[in-house]
Protein backbone atom coordinates (compact mmCIF):
# COMPACT_ATOMS: atom_id res chain seq x y z
CA UNK A 1 0.00 0.00 0.00
CA UNK A 2 1.38 3.37 -1.00
CA UNK A 3 2.07 6.16 1.46
CA UNK A 4 -0.77 8.22 -0.07
CA UNK A 5 -3.28 5.41 0.39
CA UNK A 6 -2.18 4.92 3.97
CA UNK A 7 -2.56 8.62 4.71
CA UNK A 8 -6.04 8.73 3.15
CA UNK A 9 -7.06 5.68 5.15
CA UNK A 10 -5.77 7.19 8.37
CA UNK A 11 -7.66 10.41 7.73
CA UNK A 12 -10.80 8.82 6.29
CA UNK A 13 -11.58 6.37 9.06
CA UNK A 14 -11.68 8.95 11.86
CA UNK A 15 -13.64 11.34 9.64
CA UNK A 16 -16.16 8.65 8.78
CA UNK A 17 -16.44 7.73 12.45
CA UNK A 18 -17.09 11.32 13.52
CA UNK A 19 -19.60 11.82 10.70
CA UNK A 20 -21.43 8.64 11.59
CA UNK A 21 -21.54 9.57 15.26
CA UNK A 22 -22.84 13.03 14.38
CA UNK A 23 -25.60 11.64 12.15
CA UNK A 24 -26.61 9.10 14.82
CA UNK A 25 -26.67 11.78 17.53
CA UNK A 26 -28.72 14.09 15.32
CA UNK A 27 -31.38 11.41 14.83
CA UNK A 28 -31.42 9.82 18.29
CA UNK A 29 -29.95 12.39 20.69
CA UNK A 30 -30.62 15.86 19.25
CA UNK A 31 -29.51 17.66 22.42
CA UNK A 32 -26.12 16.00 22.38
CA UNK A 33 -25.78 16.73 18.66
CA UNK A 34 -26.70 20.37 19.15
CA UNK A 35 -24.20 20.94 21.95
CA UNK A 36 -21.39 19.05 20.18
CA UNK A 37 -21.90 20.06 16.56
CA UNK A 38 -24.97 22.23 15.94
CA UNK A 39 -24.15 25.11 18.27
CA UNK A 40 -20.53 25.63 17.06
CA UNK A 41 -21.59 25.36 13.41
CA UNK A 42 -24.46 27.83 13.86
CA UNK A 43 -22.21 30.32 15.67
CA UNK A 44 -19.74 30.01 12.82
CA UNK A 45 -22.42 30.70 10.19
CA UNK A 46 -23.70 33.73 12.09
CA UNK A 47 -20.22 35.14 12.57
CA UNK A 48 -19.30 34.62 8.90
CA UNK A 49 -22.51 35.70 7.17
CA UNK A 50 -24.26 38.00 9.63
CA UNK A 51 -24.14 41.23 7.60
CA UNK A 52 -25.02 39.45 4.35
CA UNK A 53 -27.94 37.60 5.92
CA UNK A 54 -29.30 40.75 7.55
CA UNK A 55 -29.20 42.58 4.23
CA UNK A 56 -30.81 39.75 2.26
CA UNK A 57 -33.56 39.43 4.89
CA UNK A 58 -34.38 43.13 4.68
CA UNK A 59 -33.07 43.94 8.14
CA UNK A 60 -30.70 46.74 7.18
CA UNK A 61 -31.21 50.48 6.80
CA UNK A 62 -29.28 53.26 5.15
CA UNK A 63 -26.30 54.36 7.25
CA UNK A 64 -26.57 57.57 9.20
CA UNK A 65 -25.20 60.81 7.78
CA UNK A 66 -22.20 60.86 10.13
CA UNK A 67 -21.35 57.24 9.43
CA UNK A 68 -21.49 57.85 5.69
CA UNK A 69 -19.26 60.91 6.07
CA UNK A 70 -16.73 58.95 8.14
CA UNK A 71 -16.62 56.17 5.56
CA UNK A 72 -16.12 58.67 2.77
CA UNK A 73 -13.33 60.43 4.66
CA UNK A 74 -11.43 57.17 5.15
CA UNK A 75 -12.10 55.92 1.62
CA UNK A 76 -14.05 52.92 2.91
CA UNK A 77 -17.15 51.38 1.42
CA UNK A 78 -20.39 52.56 3.01
CA UNK A 79 -22.35 49.52 4.23
CA UNK A 80 -26.02 49.41 5.22
CA UNK A 81 -26.59 49.47 8.99
CA UNK A 82 -27.75 46.16 10.48
CA UNK A 83 -28.91 45.37 14.06
CA UNK A 84 -25.96 45.14 16.43
CA UNK A 85 -25.33 41.96 18.41
CA UNK A 86 -25.17 42.93 22.10
CA UNK A 87 -25.02 39.47 23.64
CA UNK A 88 -24.75 35.78 22.79
CA UNK A 89 -25.88 32.95 25.05
CA UNK A 90 -25.96 29.27 24.11
CA UNK A 91 -28.03 26.52 25.73
CA UNK A 92 -28.73 22.80 25.33
CA UNK A 93 -31.62 23.56 22.98
CA UNK A 94 -30.58 26.65 21.07
CA UNK A 95 -28.99 30.06 21.08
CA UNK A 96 -30.03 33.54 22.13
CA UNK A 97 -28.85 36.66 20.35
CA UNK A 98 -29.62 40.04 21.89
CA UNK A 99 -29.92 42.62 19.13
CA UNK A 100 -29.94 46.40 19.22
CA UNK A 101 -32.15 47.42 16.32
CA UNK A 102 -30.92 49.96 13.82
CA UNK A 103 -32.51 53.40 13.74
CA UNK A 104 -35.97 53.23 12.18
CA UNK A 105 -36.51 49.51 12.76
CA UNK A 106 -39.18 47.90 14.94
CA UNK A 107 -39.74 44.45 16.43
CA UNK A 108 -42.26 43.55 13.73
CA UNK A 109 -39.52 43.85 11.09
CA UNK A 110 -37.54 41.07 12.78
CA UNK A 111 -40.66 38.96 13.36
CA UNK A 112 -41.49 39.08 9.65
CA UNK A 113 -37.98 37.88 8.78
CA UNK A 114 -37.81 34.89 11.17
CA UNK A 115 -38.61 32.30 8.49
CA UNK A 116 -35.86 33.65 6.21
CA UNK A 117 -33.39 33.69 9.11
CA UNK A 118 -34.27 30.09 9.93
CA UNK A 119 -33.37 28.94 6.45
CA UNK A 120 -30.27 31.14 6.20
CA UNK A 121 -28.75 29.71 9.39
CA UNK A 122 -30.06 26.15 8.99
CA UNK A 123 -31.87 25.93 12.36
CA UNK A 124 -35.22 24.51 13.42
CA UNK A 125 -36.93 27.77 14.38
CA UNK A 126 -36.32 31.42 15.20
CA UNK A 127 -38.47 33.31 17.72
CA UNK A 128 -38.41 37.00 18.64
CA UNK A 129 -39.08 38.53 22.06
CA UNK A 130 -38.96 42.24 22.75
CA UNK A 131 -36.81 43.14 25.78
CA UNK A 132 -37.39 46.90 25.64
CA UNK A 133 -37.88 49.46 22.90
CA UNK A 134 -35.11 49.01 20.36
CA UNK A 135 -33.77 45.77 21.91
CA UNK A 136 -34.98 42.26 21.03
CA UNK A 137 -33.94 38.71 21.81
CA UNK A 138 -33.55 36.39 18.85
CA UNK A 139 -34.21 32.92 20.24
CA UNK A 140 -32.79 30.32 17.89
CA UNK A 141 -33.98 26.73 18.41
CA UNK A 142 -31.62 24.07 17.12
CA UNK A 143 -34.05 21.13 16.90
CA UNK A 144 -37.66 20.17 17.58
CA UNK A 145 -37.75 20.47 21.37
CA UNK A 146 -41.40 19.38 21.50
CA UNK A 147 -40.66 15.94 20.05
CA UNK A 148 -39.24 14.82 23.41
CA UNK A 149 -40.21 17.17 26.21
CA UNK A 150 -37.60 17.94 28.85
CA UNK A 151 -38.47 20.84 31.10
CA UNK A 152 -35.64 23.33 31.75
CA UNK A 153 -34.22 23.37 35.26
CA UNK A 154 -35.04 27.05 35.66
CA UNK A 155 -38.74 26.13 35.43
CA UNK A 156 -38.61 24.78 39.00
CA UNK A 157 -38.19 28.26 40.46
CA UNK A 158 -41.86 29.23 40.27
CA UNK A 159 -43.66 31.59 42.62
CA UNK A 160 -47.03 31.48 44.32
CA UNK A 161 -49.75 30.47 41.85
CA UNK A 162 -47.14 30.35 39.07
CA UNK A 163 -46.60 26.82 37.80
CA UNK A 164 -44.54 25.42 34.88
CA UNK A 165 -46.96 23.13 33.05
CA UNK A 166 -45.43 22.70 29.59
CA UNK A 167 -42.53 23.41 27.27
CA UNK A 168 -42.80 26.10 24.61
CA UNK A 169 -41.60 25.63 21.05
CA UNK A 170 -38.78 28.12 21.74
CA UNK A 171 -37.36 25.88 24.50
CA UNK A 172 -38.60 27.97 27.45
CA UNK A 173 -41.07 26.84 30.10
CA UNK A 174 -44.72 27.77 29.74
CA UNK A 175 -45.98 29.10 33.06
CA UNK A 176 -49.59 29.04 34.18
CA UNK A 177 -49.69 32.22 36.25
CA UNK A 178 -53.03 32.70 38.01
CA UNK A 179 -52.00 36.11 39.37
CA UNK A 180 -51.55 37.36 35.80
CA UNK A 181 -54.40 35.45 34.07
CA UNK A 182 -56.99 34.51 36.66
CA UNK A 183 -59.23 32.11 34.72
CA UNK A 184 -58.37 29.66 31.95
CA UNK A 185 -60.05 27.35 29.44
CA UNK A 186 -58.48 24.03 28.40
CA UNK A 187 -60.03 22.39 25.31
CA UNK A 188 -59.21 19.24 23.38
CA UNK A 189 -60.50 15.95 22.01
CA UNK A 190 -60.21 12.64 23.84
CA UNK A 191 -56.59 11.46 24.25
CA UNK A 192 -55.30 14.90 23.24
CA UNK A 193 -53.58 15.74 26.54
CA UNK A 194 -56.13 17.76 28.50
CA UNK A 195 -55.81 15.51 31.55
CA UNK A 196 -52.00 15.65 31.35
CA UNK A 197 -52.17 19.45 31.44
CA UNK A 198 -54.30 19.26 34.61
CA UNK A 199 -51.94 16.72 36.18
CA UNK A 200 -48.97 19.03 35.65
CA UNK A 201 -50.99 21.88 37.11
CA UNK A 202 -51.88 19.87 40.25
CA UNK A 203 -48.29 18.60 40.50
CA UNK A 204 -46.98 22.17 40.59
CA UNK A 205 -49.64 23.56 42.92
CA UNK A 206 -49.52 20.71 45.47
CA UNK A 207 -46.54 22.08 47.48
CA UNK A 208 -47.86 25.65 47.45
CA UNK A 209 -50.03 27.27 50.15
CA UNK A 210 -53.11 27.02 47.95
CA UNK A 211 -56.52 25.39 48.39
CA UNK A 212 -57.42 23.05 45.52
CA UNK A 213 -61.07 22.40 44.71
CA UNK A 214 -62.20 19.80 42.17
CA UNK A 215 -65.39 19.37 40.14
CA UNK A 216 -65.36 16.07 38.26
CA UNK A 217 -68.78 14.89 37.11
CA UNK A 218 -67.36 11.62 35.74
CA UNK A 219 -67.78 10.17 39.19
CA UNK A 220 -64.42 11.56 40.27
CA UNK A 221 -62.30 9.16 38.24
CA UNK A 222 -59.97 11.94 37.11
CA UNK A 223 -59.62 13.91 40.36
CA UNK A 224 -60.31 11.40 43.14
CA UNK A 225 -56.64 10.25 43.09
CA UNK A 226 -55.78 13.83 44.17
CA UNK A 227 -58.23 13.70 47.09
CA UNK A 228 -55.61 13.98 49.83
CA UNK A 229 -54.66 17.42 48.50
CA UNK A 230 -58.20 18.63 47.69
CA UNK A 231 -60.08 20.81 50.12
CA UNK A 232 -63.35 19.98 48.33
CA UNK A 233 -64.53 17.68 45.55
CA UNK A 234 -67.84 17.36 43.69
CA UNK A 235 -68.49 14.25 41.58
CA UNK A 236 -71.98 14.92 40.17
CA UNK A 237 -74.18 17.86 39.21
CA UNK A 238 -75.96 18.08 42.56
CA UNK A 239 -72.69 18.21 44.49
CA UNK A 240 -71.28 20.65 41.94
CA UNK A 241 -74.15 23.06 42.51
CA UNK A 242 -73.74 22.91 46.28
CA UNK A 243 -69.99 23.42 46.00
CA UNK A 244 -70.33 26.38 43.64
CA UNK A 245 -72.88 28.04 45.93
CA UNK A 246 -70.52 27.48 48.88
CA UNK A 247 -67.73 29.14 46.87
CA UNK A 248 -69.97 32.15 46.30
CA UNK A 249 -70.53 32.44 50.04
CA UNK A 250 -66.76 32.13 50.59
CA UNK A 251 -66.26 34.89 48.03
CA UNK A 252 -68.73 37.16 49.83
CA UNK A 253 -66.96 36.50 53.16
CA UNK A 254 -63.66 37.56 51.62
CA UNK A 255 -65.16 40.73 50.22
CA UNK A 256 -66.51 41.52 53.69
CA UNK A 257 -62.96 41.14 55.02
CA UNK A 258 -61.55 43.43 52.32
CA UNK A 259 -64.21 46.05 53.01
CA UNK A 260 -63.43 45.91 56.72
CA UNK A 261 -59.82 46.85 55.99
CA UNK A 262 -60.61 49.67 53.59
CA UNK A 263 -63.84 51.20 54.76
CA UNK A 264 -63.02 52.61 58.22
CA UNK A 265 -61.51 56.12 57.99
CA UNK A 266 -58.29 56.52 59.93
CA UNK A 267 -57.88 52.84 60.76
CA UNK A 268 -55.79 51.98 57.70
CA UNK A 269 -52.97 53.99 56.16
CA UNK A 270 -53.83 55.33 52.72
CA UNK A 271 -51.08 53.27 51.07
CA UNK A 272 -52.48 50.08 52.64
CA UNK A 273 -56.00 50.42 51.27
CA UNK A 274 -56.66 47.47 48.95
CA UNK A 275 -59.33 46.14 46.62
CA UNK A 276 -58.22 42.49 46.68
CA UNK A 277 -56.85 39.93 49.13
CA UNK A 278 -53.23 40.57 48.14
CA UNK A 279 -53.21 43.92 49.89
CA UNK A 280 -54.35 42.43 53.21
CA UNK A 281 -51.85 41.76 56.03
CA UNK A 282 -50.37 38.27 55.81
CA UNK A 283 -51.84 37.18 59.15
CA UNK A 284 -55.34 37.97 57.85
CA UNK A 285 -55.06 37.16 54.16
CA UNK A 286 -57.08 34.03 53.20
CA UNK A 287 -55.46 31.34 51.09
CA UNK A 288 -56.09 31.47 47.34
CA UNK A 289 -58.41 28.83 45.89
CA UNK A 290 -57.96 27.15 42.51
CA UNK A 291 -61.10 25.46 41.16
CA UNK A 292 -60.46 22.67 38.64
CA UNK A 293 -63.48 21.73 36.49
CA UNK A 294 -62.79 18.51 34.58
CA UNK A 295 -65.58 18.38 31.96
CA UNK A 296 -67.57 21.58 31.62
CA UNK A 297 -70.21 20.06 29.32
CA UNK A 298 -71.44 17.81 32.12
CA UNK A 299 -72.47 20.89 34.10
CA UNK A 300 -74.52 22.23 31.18
CA UNK A 301 -76.33 19.09 30.08
CA UNK A 302 -79.82 18.28 31.33
CA UNK A 303 -81.68 14.99 31.14
CA UNK A 304 -85.16 16.30 31.84
CA UNK A 305 -87.13 19.48 32.35
CA UNK A 306 -86.68 19.14 36.10
CA UNK A 307 -82.89 19.39 35.72
CA UNK A 308 -83.06 22.69 33.88
CA UNK A 309 -83.37 24.82 37.01
CA UNK A 310 -80.30 23.17 38.54
CA UNK A 311 -78.35 23.71 35.34
CA UNK A 312 -79.27 27.40 35.28
CA UNK A 313 -78.11 27.79 38.89
CA UNK A 314 -74.79 26.08 38.09
CA UNK A 315 -74.15 28.28 35.07
CA UNK A 316 -75.09 31.45 36.96
CA UNK A 317 -72.73 30.52 39.81
CA UNK A 318 -69.86 29.85 37.37
CA UNK A 319 -70.41 33.17 35.60
CA UNK A 320 -70.46 35.06 38.90
CA UNK A 321 -67.21 33.40 39.99
CA UNK A 322 -65.58 34.15 36.64
CA UNK A 323 -66.63 37.81 36.82
CA UNK A 324 -66.05 38.58 40.48
CA UNK A 325 -63.83 36.02 42.21
CA UNK A 326 -60.37 37.15 41.08
CA UNK A 327 -60.10 39.87 43.70
CA UNK A 328 -61.20 37.34 46.35
CA UNK A 329 -58.36 34.99 45.35
CA UNK A 330 -60.58 32.36 43.70
CA UNK A 331 -59.45 31.15 40.27
CA UNK A 332 -61.04 28.88 37.66
CA UNK A 333 -59.38 26.33 35.36
CA UNK A 334 -62.07 24.79 33.15
CA UNK A 335 -61.55 21.81 30.82
CA UNK A 336 -63.75 20.34 28.11
CA UNK A 337 -63.93 18.82 24.65
CA UNK A 338 -66.17 21.55 23.26
CA UNK A 339 -67.31 24.84 24.69
CA UNK A 340 -69.67 26.99 22.67
CA UNK A 341 -73.19 28.30 22.38
CA UNK A 342 -74.43 24.80 21.53
CA UNK A 343 -74.04 23.91 25.22
CA UNK A 344 -76.87 26.27 26.03
CA UNK A 345 -77.67 29.60 27.63
CA UNK A 346 -74.74 31.22 29.41
CA UNK A 347 -71.95 29.23 27.74
CA UNK A 348 -70.71 32.07 25.54
CA UNK A 349 -70.86 34.55 28.40
CA UNK A 350 -68.83 32.25 30.64
CA UNK A 351 -66.26 31.57 27.93
CA UNK A 352 -65.70 35.29 27.41
CA UNK A 353 -64.54 35.58 31.04
CA UNK A 354 -61.88 32.86 30.63
CA UNK A 355 -58.90 34.87 29.39
CA UNK A 356 -56.30 32.11 29.22
CA UNK A 357 -56.88 29.67 26.34
CA UNK A 358 -55.20 26.31 25.76
CA UNK A 359 -56.40 24.17 22.84
CA UNK A 360 -55.08 20.65 22.30
CA UNK A 361 -55.82 18.51 19.25
CA UNK A 362 -59.43 19.01 18.17
CA UNK A 363 -61.64 17.14 15.72
CA UNK A 364 -62.94 20.11 13.78
CA UNK A 365 -62.28 23.74 13.02
CA UNK A 366 -65.30 24.90 15.03
CA UNK A 367 -63.83 23.49 18.25
CA UNK A 368 -60.59 25.37 17.64
CA UNK A 369 -62.58 28.51 16.89
CA UNK A 370 -64.34 28.24 20.26
CA UNK A 371 -61.05 28.51 22.09
CA UNK A 372 -58.82 30.57 19.83
CA UNK A 373 -61.12 32.39 17.42
CA UNK A 374 -60.84 35.61 19.43
CA UNK A 375 -57.09 35.15 19.99
CA UNK A 376 -55.60 34.68 16.52
CA UNK A 377 -56.66 33.07 13.26
CA UNK A 378 -53.15 31.64 12.87
CA UNK A 379 -53.38 30.07 16.33
CA UNK A 380 -56.75 28.57 15.44
CA UNK A 381 -55.35 26.96 12.30
CA UNK A 382 -52.29 25.68 14.18
CA UNK A 383 -54.58 23.84 16.63
CA UNK A 384 -56.23 21.93 13.76
CA UNK A 385 -52.85 20.68 12.51
CA UNK A 386 -51.73 18.92 15.69
CA UNK A 387 -50.91 15.29 14.92
CA UNK A 388 -52.62 12.49 16.90
CA UNK A 389 -49.19 10.97 17.61
CA UNK A 390 -48.18 14.08 19.59
CA UNK A 391 -50.37 13.91 22.74
CA UNK A 392 -49.94 16.89 25.01
CA UNK A 393 -49.25 19.25 22.10
CA UNK A 394 -51.38 22.38 22.29
CA UNK A 395 -51.68 26.00 21.23
CA UNK A 396 -51.95 28.49 24.08
CA UNK A 397 -52.77 32.17 24.02
CA UNK A 398 -54.86 34.92 25.54
CA UNK A 399 -57.11 37.68 24.32
CA UNK A 400 -54.10 39.96 23.76
CA UNK A 401 -53.44 37.99 20.56
CA UNK A 402 -50.15 36.46 21.72
CA UNK A 403 -49.94 32.68 21.23
CA UNK A 404 -47.40 29.86 21.08
CA UNK A 405 -47.15 26.10 20.71
CA UNK A 406 -46.54 24.05 23.85
CA UNK A 407 -46.35 20.41 24.91
CA UNK A 408 -46.84 19.04 28.41
CA UNK A 409 -44.39 16.49 29.84
CA UNK A 410 -45.81 13.07 30.68
CA UNK A 411 -46.77 12.47 34.30
CA UNK A 412 -48.51 9.31 35.39
CA UNK A 413 -51.60 9.48 37.54
CA UNK A 414 -49.76 7.56 40.26
CA UNK A 415 -46.94 10.11 40.27
CA UNK A 416 -49.31 13.04 40.75
CA UNK A 417 -51.34 11.14 43.37
CA UNK A 418 -48.12 10.41 45.27
CA UNK A 419 -47.22 14.11 45.09
CA UNK A 420 -50.62 15.01 46.54
CA UNK A 421 -50.18 12.49 49.35
CA UNK A 422 -46.71 13.87 50.09
CA UNK A 423 -48.10 17.38 50.58
CA UNK A 424 -51.44 16.37 52.12
CA UNK A 425 -50.46 18.20 55.30
CA UNK A 426 -50.74 21.46 53.32
CA UNK A 427 -54.41 20.88 52.50
CA UNK A 428 -56.31 23.72 54.21
CA UNK A 429 -59.67 23.26 55.86
CA UNK A 430 -62.11 25.88 54.60
CA UNK A 431 -65.16 26.24 56.83
CA UNK A 432 -67.55 27.02 53.97
CA UNK A 433 -66.36 24.00 51.95
CA UNK A 434 -65.94 21.49 54.78
CA UNK A 435 -69.05 19.51 53.74
CA UNK A 436 -67.42 18.73 50.39
CA UNK A 437 -64.09 17.44 51.74
CA UNK A 438 -63.35 14.11 49.95
CA UNK A 439 -64.07 11.11 52.16
CA UNK A 440 -60.75 9.52 51.20
CA UNK A 441 -58.87 12.56 52.47
CA UNK A 442 -57.11 12.37 55.86
CA UNK A 443 -58.86 13.61 58.94
CA UNK A 444 -59.11 17.35 58.90
CA UNK A 445 -56.76 19.10 61.31
CA UNK A 446 -58.09 21.37 64.00
CA UNK A 447 -59.40 24.62 62.53
CA UNK A 448 -56.91 27.47 62.66
CA UNK A 449 -57.19 30.06 65.38
CA UNK A 450 -59.52 32.78 64.12
CA UNK A 451 -57.85 36.05 63.31
CA UNK A 452 -59.39 39.02 65.10
CA UNK A 453 -59.56 42.34 63.34
CA UNK A 454 -57.99 45.36 65.01
CA UNK A 455 -60.24 46.98 67.55
CA UNK A 456 -60.63 50.08 65.36
CA UNK A 457 -62.25 47.95 62.67
CA UNK A 458 -64.84 46.40 64.95
CA UNK A 459 -66.21 49.66 66.30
Amino acid sequence: MSALSTMLLELGLPTAGVTGAALYAKARHPRAYWVSFGLPLTLGRIRRDYDTVMESCGLTVEPSFWRAMAAQATNRETKPAAPKIRGVQGSSTGLRLRLRLASGQETADVVNATERLRHAWGVHAVHVAEVKPGVVDLRIVGFDVLREVRMPRAAKSAGLLRVPVALRSDGTAHMRDFREIAHGLNLGASQSGKSMYTRNLVYGLAPQPVALVGIDCKGGIEQLPFARRLSALATDQSEALGLLLALLVEMDDRYDLIRAYQGVPGSVAAEDVTADIWGLPENVRPLPIVVLVDEIAELFLVGSKADEQRRNQIVTALIRLAQLARAAGIFLEISGQRFGSDLGKGATMLRSQLTGRTVHRVNDLESAKMGLGDVSEAAMLAATRISPDMPGMAVTGDTSGYWSQIRTPYRSLAEVASRCAEFAYMTPTLFRLAAFRPSSAPAAPAPPTPVHLPSQLTK
